[in-house]
């Protein structure tokens, strides 16, 4: 809920609301200024309810909020008995009720805009049965739902084209861009049909060149079908060489290989095709078909905009979150059971992992060495049919290769020398006549004028030659353009569905990231019950220790008392009576004497007490009476002195007289 309330009040501070509320704030608000605050959100994804509540009745309010969470498919959270109860909180602007509302409502703002803006247009209006007996509202009901499925339509073209990416800003620029190119070529070509018609015969020349043009396009149609059946032949010789060394293989196992050789292969080859089909291959295939699922989901789909992603990803990073947090209650509820349960698990996965790999492995190594054999086979066909010459090795050739080149360039080095030195020599006898007949630099002036000559030339053969591929060029561009025109469709096509491929390998990027994420988070959760079981065995191994000090001290103390007893021994053996006396055992032997004469001496005693024990109890019970009698005597005089001083007793005539 907290995380709820700080969402709602985040969004609520940014643009278009700017409320500067904070958690307590928005929390003290009173239930008109929640309904306010519903209001304005709901007014935000449609313009039609941007009110105040202070101006319309609560019923209203209530129904009018009803009707648009109704329309944008809000569900309220609970059972369909609290309808009611939601109602009712709607009304009297419960927190309970109105904050899940804003948090659902602040989630989607741009898709639940899309739904209130399309709501207009496709809520059908529900005419009475009776009513449509009229031709006329009938033909009216009927125009009206061919205008909302045709606005459906364009709505729909409208979302792909958004989706495509293509602009209509960008397709007139690019029409007003081939436009202006169009109108300069066209100038172009009205220029150069002013020059060619001063030309005599161009319009045979024209003919010419149209004949020659279909001519080079008709032999670049036939080099292409000599490419393709080349191509073709290749492909049927490559073919017809992979039989042949599958035959040749075959003759060689039939013929150096014995029964249980032949029979192990077979069997490895089964084993390896059976692993194959029944393992990898229908995992492969589960795999695609779940990836064609997904895609085929995706497709049926409406599209989805920037707001939805950003949603999607919210409610990704949430799960990762609880992922998370599930991983880390697991670490702490650990268990040595599960910890070996999932010890097993990850040996048993990467087997499994190495087993897929070898696989591959394997087959890649069977396709390379197949192709290697097929290159070996060519190689060997290819010198075979050059007369069965030695062929050498690529290191072996580079080698005489570049001992021809070295002997070639000093050869050329020393031709260049020899030519440089005549040169030289021819320059200053011919410097030294001009000089002698008075025309110094005539040679180089004329070396010029020859140079120039020959530029000017070559100028005249290029424009001759321009003006040919200028009218060619303009030809060529006209069908450019038309060309371009025709195929600016299929060009658009094509990159709606390069587009499209670029969001599948976007979403398949996302796919991929995602499990990158939680591969690091298995691995990081092998990694904890790694620790806890490095933690496990560091107590187990300091619990070890403990056990070998005390059995260490155990036995140091049995070491000591067979010291004890070994001295012992030695001293009771002993021939010297002080030596013995010394010893435990002569100890407790007189101990044990002393306390037989104690007891002896005990029992003479309780034989005494035994025989006088009647006699003494009688005399004891004596001594009681005795004791008891002289304490009555004792309380009869002092009850005689307590009479004496009251009054005097006189006894006379048998009769008793108290005097006071």
């Amino acid at each position: 809920m907290g995380d709820q309330m700080q969402f709602v009040v985040e969004k609520l501070n940014q643009e278009p609301f700017r409320k500067n509320y904070n958690l307590i704030s928005f929390d003290s608000l009173e239930p008109l200024q929640l309904l306010q605050v519903l209001s304005d959100v709901l007014g935000e994804i449609d313009p039609k309810h941007a009110v105040d509540i202070r101006e319309e009745l609560p019923e209203q309010t209530a129904k009018r909020m009803l009707n648009l969470l109704g329309i944008l498919k809000y569900k309220p959270p609970g059972p369909v008995s609290d309808l009611s109860a939601f109602r009712q909180g709607l009304v009297t602007g419960s927190k309970a009720v109105i904050h899940p509302v804003l948090h659902w409502l602040l989630q989607r703002t741009s898709e639940l805009r899309t739904r209130a803006y399309l709501a207009r247009f496709l809520v059908k209006l529900e005419v009475p049965a009776e009513f449509l007996q009229d031709d006329t509202v009938a033909d009216f009901n009927k125009q009206y739902e061919e205008l909302m499925e045709a606005f459906k339509n364009l709505h729909k073209e409208h979302e792909q084209l958004k989706i495509s990416g293509l602009s209509t800003a960008e397709i007139r620029r690019d029409i007003s861009a081939m436009e202006e190119e169009k109108d300069q070529l066209a100038k172009r070509v009205e220029r150069l049909k002013k020059r060619v018609e001063t030309v005599q015969n161009h319009q045979r020349m024209l003919e010419i060149a149209r004949q020659l043009r279909l001519e080079k396009e008709r032999e670049e149609s036939l080099a292409q079908q000599k490419q393709e059946q080349k191509s073709q032949l290749f492909h049927a010789e490559q073919r017809l060489q992979r039989a042949q060394v599958q035959l040749k293989e075959m003759q060689h196992v039939v013929a150096d290989s014995k029964p249980e050789s032949l029979m192990k292969k077979l069997e490895e080859e089964i084993n390896f095709n059976s692993y194959l089909v029944n393992e990898k291959i229908p995992r492969e295939m589960e795999s695609k078909k779940t990836s064609v699922y997904f895609l085929q989901k995706v497709v049926a789909e409406p599209a989805m905009t920037q707001a939805d992603l950003t949603a999607l990803e919210s409610e990704i990073e949430e799960v990762n979150a609880q992922i998370n947090q599930l991983i880390e209650k697991r670490i702490i509820t650990y268990e040595p059971t599960d910890s070996k349960f999932s010890m097993y698990r990850q040996q048993a996965s990467i087997i499994s992992r190495k087993k897929e790999a070898k696989a591959e492995e394997l087959q890649a190594a069977k396709e390379e060495m197949s192709r290697l054999e097929r290159q070996v086979e060519q190689k060997n066909s290819q010198a075979h049919e050059l007369g069965g010459s030695e062929v050498l090795t690529e290191d072996e050739k580079k080698r005489q290769e570049i001992a021809e080149i070295t002997a070639e360039c000093g050869v050329l080095q020393r031709t260049e020398e020899l030519l440089r030195q005549r040169h030289e020599a021819t320059q200053q006898q011919l410097q030294a006549i001009e000089e002698k007949k008075g025309i110094s630099g005539y040679s180089y002036t004329q070396e010029e004028l020859e140079r120039v000559s020959a530029v000017k030339s070559e100028m005249d053969e290029v424009k001759g030659q321009t003006l040919d591929n200028m009218s060619e060029m303009v030809k060529k561009l006209n069908a450019m353009v038309a060309e371009k025109k025709a195929s600016l469709a299929p060009v658009i096509k094509e990159l709606r569905q390069l587009r499209q491929n670029c969001q599948e390998l976007t979403q398949e990027c996302e796919e991929k990231k995602i499990q990158y994420d939680s591969c690091a988070a298995g691995l990081e959760t092998n990694r904890s019950a790694l620790e806890q079981e490095v933690k496990g065995l560091l107590e187990e191994c300091a619990q070890e220790e403990s056990n070998y000090r005390y059995i260490h001290c155990m036995k140091r103390s049995l070491e000591i008392q067979l010291q004890r007893a070994k001295e012992e021994m030695k001293a009771y053996v002993s021939p010297e009576p002080q030596e013995r006396r010394r010893a435990v055992r002569e100890q407790y032997t007189r101990i044990i004497l002393e306390q037989e004469n104690l007891g002896k001496k005990l029992r003479e005693k309780q034989k005494v007490v035994r025989e006088s024990h009647g006699p003494n109890m009688k005399q004891m019970k004596m001594w009681q009476d005795f004791e008891k009698l002289m304490e009555c005597k004792r309380e009869c005089f002092l009850k005689q002195q307590n009479q004496a001083a009251i009054g005097q007793i006189i006894q006379e005539g048998g009769k008793d007289r108290l005097v006071l």
